[in-house]
């Protein structure tokens, strides 16, 4: 590179970090004969002038420098000597626990964010106490990752007391109860990394293996269902973030059973009030600065969606659902709000009938890395992601932003469908995807209840100057670990050839449950540990909380005129039009799309939900819709999740599903876990909805994720310290087989005579609390709209399907 005019800079990819770009740039030059390249990489070169046409050097422009580049993914440099430095291998540290006892535990986890809980240290000292050495930096990470909210859901499986009174169940058994009321057509529930239920038999269209021609193939495709959040790593840089989000849930689609297949996608977003330069909203008032170190909610919204759909589209997946809302008021003398974002992503696929269950790994099996080569990204995501934001330090959230790369996405996924098209030949054991905690959490996840030995330097890495920790536990995307047979390593390779996809045989399964990583440039092992220490069950979280009684104002509309009324509501982002999120993204990729999101003649944005058909030879599908009214929760928080269960399923209706107990649910739940009284409103509305509501509907809840850290702490230019934290919000995603695609309806006034019936599931109520009526007047109520009545609900979705299906 040459050097830059004086007093001109480069913006390029932050030093230690390799963009996508450069990925595929490279291997795209090697792929032509261009072999000398070891790596490829674009910049912008700026030279900026005063007035008097003087060059300026970077550090003169100040604040002005935000507006040329991300400082989350991007660096602004006047040498490039260090882009392409590549330093010899660094070692890892030890920890003197023998010596110092939690002393050096307490260090440990201060320097790297490990996020640890007090019980947490104590345990670890014990454990290395008694085995008589100190712990390497690799092994604290990894124990961080794997027992980390993120990754082991404490919160959903402590034990609970409530207002000086012991809760008889955990959150998690709570939702496991809507499971065994009605087990009926689930097939895979809490055991993968995403649900499957009974689909349709169909006609798939499959290439053989030995003759590379595709044919139709007559099998038993069911549902694989899942949805994720990602709201730590949007906060902090929204393209990667939401575009990782998108690629880690596919991934999970893939790795469930011995391998399965995403057909359409969804994708959402919550955050604060928008504040456009310019197009400033009466509802939108400054209650505080905003913290410095996160994107705000313009931002997110403008480059969020367009990394979510940049995913998608690369990858060849439809999105065909989604939610969009902004919320920030101060409610009770309390900042609530969401800057901390809520980024979901989801979606549906489908499985082969005999390739549901994992096997279990034999000793001697092949252990494989499938996909993009270790980077210096994404370290600590895991823990950070269980972290209030602004709890953490700033070097390490930059160590938790990611990189997508869905080209390199979509190799992995064709050897995957080439694996699964041989039927009871498929060379999978077992398989998971690589996302947080990166090898550290995914390995031993697939090892079990066996153990496993690994080479560390038989890692793919793009980065050699990696310490052992951050080549184990980095978060580089686009991977998965495989369990194979030995037999099939000469043919397995050879998929993996032929789709240009990188592959590592990085390890052998045991039959000890040790866990021993080699490192054969040190000459030492970064691990070599009982599986028990860091899978068993360190100490239970307990949770001693109370509930907080709120009184709330009663709604005031007086003087509110309906012409001033509804042009407010339809400026809220979350009633106005959604279509320039919808276009961003493919709709109809695959020719497997029967329901997009644009409907009638004029191509309107208002179905209810995304319908996609088995195969090219059937009429039958899949469904799914979404449902949520989080704000409602700052009144009554059950309510909020009854209102998101029905909306789910309202929306759902339109779908030719048939009886109700078809329908399954994901549920995600945000939460500001800590604050007072959100645990207890946590726990009240995991109660209503899983004890409750959905056994009285006949539907389950198979699936779904927790995200508890939804609280944000900062200081002000002044040193004033602010506290904003989220309402309880639950995010209910039902999916559901179709019985003939072609019977769905859609929400558009059709030509000639017609009807319209007000279905009132409210009982003439008319509740407003907690309504987009009341947010643009700035205003919460004491009474919101609720689920009062599940089998009122129950017989509407039956009349409904009966309407239907007679078309």
């Amino acid at each position: 590179a040459r050097p830059p005019a004086a007093g001109g800079f480069f913006v390029t990819p932050r030093k230690g970090t390799i963009s996508p770009w450069s990925s595929k740039a490279t291997v795209i030059l090697r792929n032509c004969g261009v072999a000398e390249v070891r790596r490829v990489e674009r910049g912008i070169r700026y030279t900026v002038t005063d007035a008097a046409g003087a060059a300026l050097p970077a550090d003169a422009l100040g604040p002005g420098l935000r507006v040329l580049h991300d400082r989350m993914t991007e660096g602004v440099y006047t040498s490039l000597e260090d882009l392409f430095d590549h330093r010899p291998p660094a070692p890892g540290r030890t920890f003197d626990v023998l010596a110092k006892g939690r002393a050096a535990l307490d260090e440990a986890n201060r320097e790297m964010g490990l996020a640890l809980s007090e019980e947490e240290i104590l345990y670890l000292a014990k454990a290395f106490a008694q085995a008589r050495r100190n712990p390497t930096d690799t092994e604290l990470v990894m124990f961080g990752q794997v027992n980390s909210e993120h990754c082991r859901h404490k919160i959903f499986n402590a034990t609970w007391t409530i207002d000086g009174e012991p809760q008889a169940e955990s959150l998690f058994a709570m939702i496991r109860h809507t499971h065994a009321r009605h087990p009926e057509h689930t097939l895979s529930a809490y055991s993968d990394n995403a649900a499957v239920a009974e689909g349709h038999a169909a006609a798939a269209f499959r290439i053989d293996a030995a003759t590379r021609a595709y044919r139709f193939e007559p099998d038993q495709l069911d549902l694989v269902m899942k949805v994720e959040t990602h709201n730590h790593p949007t906060a902090i840089a929204p393209f990667p973030g939401a575009s990782t989000g998108v690629g880690g849930e596919i991934r999970d689609e893939s790795a469930t059973g011995r391998g399965g297949h995403s057909q359409a996608g969804l994708s959402g977003l919550i955050v604060s009030h928008l504040r456009i330069p310019g197009y400033a909203m009466p509802w939108e008032r400054d209650l505080a600065p905003f913290p410095g170190r996160l994107a705000t909610p313009l931002s997110i919204m403008i480059d969020a969606p367009l990394g979510g759909a940049a995913f998608g589209n690369e990858f060849g997946r439809p999105q065909l659902c989604g939610l969009f809302r902004t919320y920030e008021e101060q409610v009770a003398g309390a900042l609530r709000g969401y800057h901390k974002p809520i980024m979901i992503a989801g979606g549906m696929g489908t499985i082969r009938r005999s390739l549901i269950r994992k096997e279990p790994v034999p000793p001697g099996a092949l252990l494989v890395q499938l996909g993009g080569p270790a980077m210096r990204i994404g370290l600590g995501g895991g823990a950070a992601s269980s972290m209030d934001s602004g709890s953490n330090t700033e070097d390490l959230d930059f160590n938790s932003v990611q990189r997508g790369n869905p080209e390199m996405q979509r190799r992995c996924q064709e050897v995957i469908d080439t694996c699964v098209a041989l039927g009871e030949a498929n060379p999978i054991h077992s398989i998971h995807d690589v996302g947080a905690g990166g090898l550290s959490n995914a390995f031993p996840e697939l090892v079990e209840k066996c153990g496993a030995t690994f080479r560390l330097r038989h890692v793919p890495n793009e980065e050699p100057s990696m310490n052992p920790m951050e080549i184990w536990c980095c978060e580089a995307q686009e991977r998965y670990v495989l369990a194979i047979r030995p037999e099939a390593r000469e043919a397995f390779a050879a998929i993996c050839a032929r789709e240009r996809c990188p592959v590592a045989f990085v390890g052998e399964a045991r039959d000890d449950r040790r866990l021993v990583l080699e490192d054969e440039h040190f000459g030492d092992l970064p691990i070599d540990t009982d599986l028990g220490v860091f899978l068993g069950k360190p100490p239970r979280m307990q949770r001693d909380v109370r509930r907080r009684g709120r009184k709330h104002t009663p709604l005031d509309l007086a003087g509110v005129t309906p012409r001033a009324a509804l042009e407010r509501v339809l400026r809220l982002p979350a009633v106005a039009s959604k279509h320039f999120l919808i276009t961003i993204g493919d709709r109809s990729v695959s020719g497997l799309v029967h329901r997009d999101q644009l409907v009638g003649p004029y191509q309107l944005p208002l179905a209810d939900c995304g319908v996609t058909m088995s195969g090219y030879q059937t009429t039958a599908g899949s469904a799914m819709a979404m449902g949520e009214r989080t704000p409602v929760a700052v009144i009554d928080a059950p309510a909020s999740g009854r209102l998101a269960v029905g909306e789910a399923l309202t929306n759902l209706m339109g779908a030719a599903i048939g009886p109700i107990n078809r329908v399954k649910l994901s549920a995600n739940w945000m939460c500001a876990c800590g604050e007072e009284g959100e645990d207890a409103a946590l726990y009240d509305t995991v109660k209503s909805v899983g004890h409750d509501l959905c056994p009285r509907l006949g539907i389950s809840i198979p699936v779904g994720k927790d995200s508890l850290s939804m609280r944000t702490r900062w200081a002000g230019s002044d040193g004033t310290t602010y506290s904003q934290h989220a309402p309880l919000s639950l995010i209910v995603t039902a999916f559901a087989p179709v019985t003939d695609a072609r019977l769905t309806v859609t929400p558009d006034l059709k030509p000639g005579a017609s009807a319209l019936l007000l279905i009132d599931l409210g009982g003439g109520r008319n509740r407003l609390g907690g309504s987009a009526l009341a947010q643009v007047f700035n205003q919460t109520g004491e009474t919101c709209a609720d689920l009062d009545d599940p089998e009122r609900l129950g017989r509407a979705f039956a009349a409904l399907q009966a309407l239907v299906a007679n078309r």
